[in-house]
């Protein structure tokens, strides 16, 4: 484990500083890197402050002897190289300084800080008079707000002197053992982290056989200052240059008595000079549980905290023993939450779907299980299980690539291998060079990639698109109705922009020089990718220098045709639910759509109008103010196709699905990568032709759950209750309400790529 010390005592001194280094060596005893950050001086009752408008400047300690010299300060750090083992860093700031200079601006090379342990105080740190003010405490506070585990410890003397022995504060036995219980606390505390706690505040007291005495689980006693003031008036002495010079300036040198009297308030001076007789009654007065009681019994406190000015909940109370160099907990109360309940924050940011995902959580999880939130700051800590479903751009994927045990997400952070169309490409040329014989070779098309800026430098563009050069010198000479037509598609594009049909290289140039011509003149270039406007979008407008990556796909024809809007031969596509959950389960919702086109079908040769083409419902509704007369969206197992053919349409969709992200997740790891306390819902796009091949489209992240309509809401509700049950009860260890039926979500590969 990495830990960060600090304090709020300064550098190690048998005077302010004594128990610092013991603690710094017994944790590298115990095999913890330990990373040191400490205020260059005296910082208590400082708390979680820092000192706004300081520049804070570093020196660097070398630790001396233990109980025998403290060390030495050097402006200077240790030279690259050099053989001392140990060098700490001492900066003119606060504890709560330390924590943050010492989490962000060194010690990277050590690896990531597991926790902060700030002290051992030289005194007590119990009771929320002497815990509200305490440095000690300012920097665990400041490393929980900056989502690290963190530690108050604090050692309590109840002497200065004794008869026998030196004073038990700097009794080198005393400290010893004090530090051994301290760092098996440190160890456990962390390895049994409670559920809603930010910090604990440890006391451990300064008495001889401190590690056989009890350790208890205490609450904070609440207690108050009296009424007098912990403040004492002292003489004004002497005198201050500046005071006289502004009095002068203000012209009350001189002025008559009288006058001078009207002064609203007497010149005083103040020393701190706190009435700890008040902490010290409202412990002896105290009940037992609380730190000051225990402390006052000379037992060890442990105190659960939020950062937030409340108590968090313990994880027992009653006595923590320690048996046998370990520690075990007396459990005589419940856990702070019930097991298996997790927060949720659902903010899909779609109207249509958002309430069908909250209706999948109240119908498939156990009632009482979830709490919703409006935002992850509202988790009782940061390792409290939470789903988080929303937008891809507002997850939150620095907090769960940091919990991955309790938290839970709906995107993976990369998948361009199977988004992004060109990717889409090289996934299935890698795959295919190694596995010839994949579905991929037969229901995924092979496109050819390429970039253009201007249609002038198109050729250039093509020459290593070997397969477009070779389907055009096929395709010269021959009648429209013979060639092999293509599918233009921009690679960085979405609904449906920019599509375009071509089957000769001179049709292929004159879109683009098409598109340039339409171009407007402007002195400003942007360079934000796909900007068009809403009147640019309703005109289908493209700008090439904006969208550089173009795919051109072989054109299925003759596709299968169905009785389509108008009941004529219609062209279709099938939009599949893909759910890929963890690392890596892939499964495809059985129910499924058909997307038809707006217009009969007609081959490409005939009319390159898109509207008898294309299938996608975002081109048959690119004006908000169109209002469609038909749905374009039917439920596929409604078809009016035999029972077989459409068993066998879906073994092929469930063989493809499966083959696709497997390659993309073995053979495109950079570009796909997968998380096990991630998934996503993806919608993949099949084909059928006229022979009953269904062949990848594309594949696209956060689908347009819309597009399914009124009708068939249902097929998405279901959707994301199978979500519910298959990934989420799973994950966090809820009792499912009945395995599936076949006639959901099917598991169609499960790749096991050992990230878990």
């Amino acid at each position: 484990m990495h830990i960060l010390v600090v304090n709020d005592d300064g550098p190690p001194s048998q005077q302010s500083s004594p128990y610092v280094h013991s603690l710094v060596k017994a944790l590298q005893s115990a095999g913890h890197v330990v990373s040191v950050v400490l205020p260059h001086t005296q910082r208590s009752w400082i708390g979680k402050a820092h000192m706004v408008g300081q520049t804070v400047k570093p020196t660097y300690f070398r630790p001396g002897t233990l109980h025998k010299d403290d060390g030495t300060t050097h402006s200077r750090p240790l030279p690259a190289g050099s053989t001392e083992s140990e060098e700490w860093v001492l900066v003119d700031g606060t504890p709560a300084s330390c924590v943050q200079i010492g989490l962000y601006h060194y010690f990277q090379n050590r690896g990531p800080i597991d926790l902060v342990v700030s002290g051992p105080n030289y005194g007590r740190n119990s009771t929320a008079v002497f815990s509200l003010s305490s440095g000690t405490l300012g920097g665990a506070l400041e490393a929980a707000v900056c989502k690290r585990k963190a530690i108050a410890l604090s050692y309590a003397f109840f002497s200065m002197e004794s008869p026998s022995k030196p004073d038990s504060a700097h009794d080198p036995e005393i400290i010893a053992a004090a530090t051994r219980l301290s760092t098996k606390l440190i160890q456990y505390l962390y390895d049994n982290w409670g559920q809603d706690v930010d910090v604990y505040s440890i006391n451990v007291p300064l008495v001889e056989g401190v590690e056989s005495r009890k350790v208890m689980w205490t609450n904070m006693l609440q207690n108050y200052w009296g009424q007098g003031s912990c403040f004492k008036e002292t003489e004004d002495d002497e005198g201050n240059a500046d005071e006289e010079e502004q009095r002068i300036r203000e012209g009350e040198e001189g002025k008559p008595e009288e006058e001078n009297s009207v002064t609203r308030h007497t010149h005083k001076h103040f020393k701190w000079n706190p009435r700890f007789t008040d902490v010290y009654k409202s412990v002896e007065e105290a009940p037992p549980g609380n730190d000051g009681w225990a402390i006052r019994e000379k037992f060890s406190s442990v105190t659960p905290l939020k950062a937030n000015f409340m108590g968090a909940n313990a994880q027992s109370s009653g006595e923590l023993k320690l048996r046998a160099q370990e520690l075990a907990m007396e459990k005589l109360s419940l856990e702070p939450s019930k097991p298996g309940h997790l927060y949720a924050l659902i903010n899909y940011e779609d109207k249509y779907v958002q309430p069908l995902i909250l209706a999948a959580l109240k119908s498939k999880l156990p009632e009482g299980s979830y709490t919703l939130i409006d935002d992850i700051s509202q988790l009782p800590s940061p390792d409290t299980a939470i789903l988080q479903i929303s937008s891809y751009e507002s997850l939150p994927f620095e907090h769960a690539l940091s919990y991955p045990k309790t938290s839970l997400i709906n995107a993976y952070i990369i998948r361009k291998a199977l988004i992004r169309k060109h990717y889409l490409s090289t996934t299935r040329h890698n795959w295919i060079a190694k596995h010839p014989e994949s579905i991929l070779a037969t229901n995924l098309k092979p496109s050819c990639d390429f970039e253009l800026d201007y249609a002038e430098f198109l050729d250039d563009a093509l020459v290593e698109a070997w397969e477009l050069k070779e389907s055009f010198e096929k395709n010269e000479g021959k009648e429209a109705s013979e060639r092999e037509w293509w599918i233009l598609k921009p690679g960085m594009s979405d609904r449906g922009q920019g599509i375009r049909l071509f089957s000769t290289e001179e049709e292929l140039q004159s879109i683009f020089e098409e598109w340039e011509a339409d171009q407007p003149d402007s002195d400003e270039e942007d360079e934000t990718p796909n900007t068009s406007t809403k009147e640019d979008e309703k005109d289908d407008y493209i700008v090439t220098s904006h969208l550089r990556h173009f795919i051109a796909q072989p054109y299925i024809h003759p596709p299968l045709l169905l009785p389509g809007p108008t009941g004529e031969p219609t062209k279709f596509h099938i939009r599949t639910y893909v759910l890929a959950a963890g690392s890596l389960k892939i499964y495809v919702y059985k129910p499924m759509l058909a997307l038809f086109a707006s217009t009969a079908y007609v081959p490409p040769w005939e009319s390159q109008d898109l509207a008898p083409h294309l299938t996608n419902t975002c081109l048959q509704t690119s004006s908000s103010s169109q209002t469609l007369d038909y749905n374009p969206v039917s439920a596929f197992w409604s078809l009016p196709l035999p029972t077989e053919i459409k068993e066998e349409i879906f073994r092929q969709i469930c063989g493809t699905t499966a083959e696709v992200f497997e390659a993309a997740a073995r053979g495109m790891m950079v570009h796909f990568q997968t998380l096990p306390n991630a998934f996503e819902v993806f919608g993949v796009d099949f084909l059928v032709d006229e022979v009953g091949r269904a062949w990848l489209l594309e594949v696209n992240a956060f689908p347009d759950f819309g597009q399914t309509g009124g009708e068939l809401r249902g097929i998405v509700g279901g959707l994301w209750e199978g979500v519910v049950e298959e990934v989420v009860g799973g994950f966090f260890g809820m009792e499912r309400k009945g395995e599936g039926d076949g006639e959901g979500l099917v598991l169609v590969g499960d790749v096991e790529l050992g990230r878990k």
